[in-house]
């Protein structure tokens, strides 16, 4: 038995941890960010791969046997190959889950004109996961991607809401809805984004803005409910062990700014 595994390759899966103690707050947690070599987005395949690989490796060694890849560019381009290859011949009584499928086997419920927006990063819109995972649940759906590579780190520094900020928000907005002017949902499909949702939100209007946070942490309850096998092996003491390939020193301050309340952090090395 052991805690339930949460990986990032920087901040923005606090974001989805913090659901995840809002919504089931008696599970046990270890949440891991490679921030010494973020970001992924722009990362080839076999980097990207290879990082989440010895990632989820390091939180199989600290007893996890769930774990929540809560990071789209991992779940895009690393978490098929760990399922079907990795899991099977090394681990095959452990778990590791993403938050790709569970976005996109919902989205298409919240769409009348069945025309959609995908802004994520560079990676995960490359990768072309949401246009083909989105097309088995939903073939009538018409989707439209943007990368914002200059989201990330103007949220991670906590520029997004000065003016040039927000202009770059606005200005990628506008680019994704001119692909499309039917679009009535926009995925916001990397966890970084529910940071920005407030000012998103001020700069449209009918458009539906879906951040994944809420969307995993139910998909999670629904699986341990289904997965009792698995959801006995999760241990219940409602604590959160902060993990970081960066200084601690760094990770608490900007962490505690994504997770909404002051972390403690320990640094560790990986691969």
């Amino acid at each position: 038995m052991g805690p339930i595994g949460v990986f990032d390759s920087g901040f923005g899966g606090l974001t989805i941890l913090k659901a995840f103690k809002e919504n089931l707050p008696q599970y046990d947690y270890i949440y891991l960010g490679d921030n010494a070599r973020t970001p992924y987005g722009n990362r080839s395949f076999e980097t990207v791969y290879r990082y989440t690989l010895e990632s989820v490796e390091y939180l199989f060694e600290q007893g996890c046997e769930l774990i929540i890849l809560a990071c789209n560019t991992a779940s895009a381009k690393a978490l098929r190959t760990i399922q079907q290859q990795v899991l099977p011949k090394k681990y095959p009584n452990k778990k590791v889950l993403g938050v790709l499928r569970p976005s996109t086997e919902l989205v298409g419920d919240f769409s009348k004109t069945r025309h959609i927006g995908i802004l994520a990063t560079e990676g995960t819109v490359k990768s072309e996961s949401y246009l083909i995972e989105i097309n088995k649940f939903f073939p009538d759906i018409i989707v439209q991607q943007l990368a914002c590579p200059i989201w990330v780190p103007l949220i991670e520094n906590n520029l997004h809401s000065t003016e040039g900020g927000k202009w770059f928000l606005e200005r990628d907005l506008k680019m994704l809805l001119e692909k499309d002017e039917k679009i009535d949902v926009i995925l916001l499909a990397c966890t970084h984004y529910p940071i920005v949702l407030p000012l998103l939100q001020s700069m449209v209007k009918n458009v539906l803005l879906l951040p994944q946070s809420q969307i995993v942490a139910d998909s999670l309850m629904q699986y341990l409910k289904k997965h009792q096998e698995v959801e006995n092996l999760c241990t219940k003491n409602s604590t959160i062990i902060f993990l970081t390939s960066d200084t601690a020193e760094n990770f608490e301050t900007k962490g505690s700014f994504f997770y909404g309340e002051k972390i403690k952090a320990k640094q560790v090395k990986l691969g």
